[in-house]
């Protein structure tokens, strides 16, 4: 895929270190965009960068916490000050958190699904705006289609909630945002081959909630296996650049028609 206006750009992208993530820090460095690796810090967040400085591109980490406002303004801080600009955040880090039957939610497991997923995004596009309002830019969130199209995830109540309130937020940004010439779009990935699966954590009691769904075909029609990272990494370049310019306040599907089931 060749963007070429996205050549020398700049762009901030959380949950850098695996995954989504890390393909699509990998994918616009490819495109000659400067990177901000966001993530809490470890081996994988330093070999994405390693990755893509061996490669050419050019980046940087910051380590953190997405539900923590003073470490996301920091990040936005330093990444206008090695650039001196900001293009395109990817709003991407998120968790799947506790999965409980609603009764046995426990409050405090509800909050951090929700802090990460939807004040992370909020904290990301608020304090983006300071640094896009004159020469717009492109924001993407990573959605899901939990919470949108899809509601079989069973104990998934406060992880789909929290999409469901990035795709509703990302439209009242779009539209509040676009006097600025920002665009704001999110994604909705289906079943995508990442780690996700090291910040879920099923409870004994998703049993007595549980209605067997199974289809004897398997629920990934176009492929009948999962997508992979860089198939999302694709969209999200084109999100950033100028190909999608009329495009905003949209939801966009790719899942390989496994919400259709």
């Amino acid at each position: 895929m060749g963007l070429p206006d996205l050549k020398d750009k700049v762009a901030l992208i959380t949950g850098a270190g695996s995954g989504i993530g890390q393909a699509a820090a990998e994918m616009l460095a490819q495109q000659g965009m400067k990177v901000c690796l966001v993530d809490l810090k470890d081996e994988r967040l330093e070999q994405t960068k390693r990755d893509i400085l061996a490669a050419g591109g050019q980046a940087i980490t910051v380590d953190v916490d997405v539900a923590d406002p003073d470490r996301v303004a920091r990040a936005f801080e330093q990444t206008v000050k090695t650039w001196g600009r900001l293009d395109v955040v990817f709003a991407n880090a998120g968790i799947n958190g506790v999965l409980a039957p609603i009764e046995d939610m426990k409050p405090e497991d509800w909050d951090r699904t929700l802090s990460v997923n939807l004040k992370g995004t909020f904290l990301c596009v608020k304090h983006a705006i300071p640094h896009m309002k004159e020469n717009g830019g492109s924001i993407v969130i990573t959605s899901s289609i939990n919470g949108s199209r899809s509601f079989s995830g069973f104990g998934m109540t406060a992880y789909s909630t929290s999409k469901a309130g990035q795709v509703a937020f990302a439209k009242m940004a779009a539209l509040e945002l676009a006097r600025y010439k920002i665009r704001v779009n999110a994604i909705c990935p289906g079943s995508i081959k990442t780690n996700i699966g090291e910040n879920t954590k099923p409870t004994p009691e998703l049993e007595k909630i549980k209605i067997p769904v199974k289809y004897p075909q398997g629920s990934q029609p176009l492929e009948h296996a999962p997508g992979q990272p860089e198939q999302v990494a694709n969209l999200v370049a084109f999100l950033a650049s100028e190909a999608s310019s009329h495009i905003t306040g949209t939801e966009l599907f790719i899942d390989g028609a496994e919400s259709l089931l």
